[in-house]
């Protein structure tokens, strides 16, 4: 089966500073086979029956040979289709939207005690384990980050653009999507 891991702060602002054919060589001496990347921010598709052992494996590696936590969201390809076929904002500007991964499923008690009016002119909706938002002024001035996320929803997130999204799902080779729901526009 064909996954989607998704390293959080990976080559981010000169931090975390992890070339992706190392990154590529990590998933295959951790048992990953057929394995991607897509730029520089730790998008990684791979094909293995045992993704969630290869991801902690991953995460133990990147550790020891790094020294710094390697937190890593994994999605299944099914899972990745289903998100871009259910983001509710597919009608704005493609532009404007993101999704954070979670890595854990948040309880309902803890989505309803989000701020929904926490950022001016932002949106977002939490479905299952993908906060999708709408963010017409853009994510670096979004007061919707990681941090609240991860503090109000109690797991660790990490965010994608629309566009990273639709080329992760592409990638995933799956014959789908539409280039409509996620090209620039």
């Amino acid at each position: 089966m064909k996954h989607v891991a998704l390293l959080r702060g990976i080559n981010v602002g000169g931090k975390a500073i992890l070339p992706m054919k190392e990154l590529v060589a990590i998933f295959e001496a951790c048992g990953a086979s057929e394995v991607k990347t897509y730029i520089q921010s730790g998008n990684v598709v791979f094909f293995s029956d045992s993704a969630e052992e290869v991801v902690g494996r991953v995460t133990g590696e990147v550790a020891r040979v790094y020294g710094y936590p390697g937190r890593v969201v994994l999605r299944s390809g099914v899972e990745m289709e289903a998100v871009l076929r259910g983001n509710p904002f597919l009608g704005a500007a493609v532009a404007t939207l993101h999704v954070y991964f979670l890595a854990d499923r948040p309880s309902a008690a803890a989505v309803k005690g989000l701020d929904a009016q926490r950022s001016a002119g932002d949106s977002f909706v939490v479905i299952g384990r993908e906060v999708y938002l709408q963010l017409p002024n853009g994510m670096a001035r979004t007061k919707l980050t990681n941090s609240y996320f991860d503090s109000r929803l109690g797991t660790v997130s990490t965010a994608r653009n629309w566009n990273t999204v639709g080329k992760l799902v592409e990638l995933l080779g799956l014959g789908w999507p539409p280039r409509t729901l996620w090209a620039k526009s």
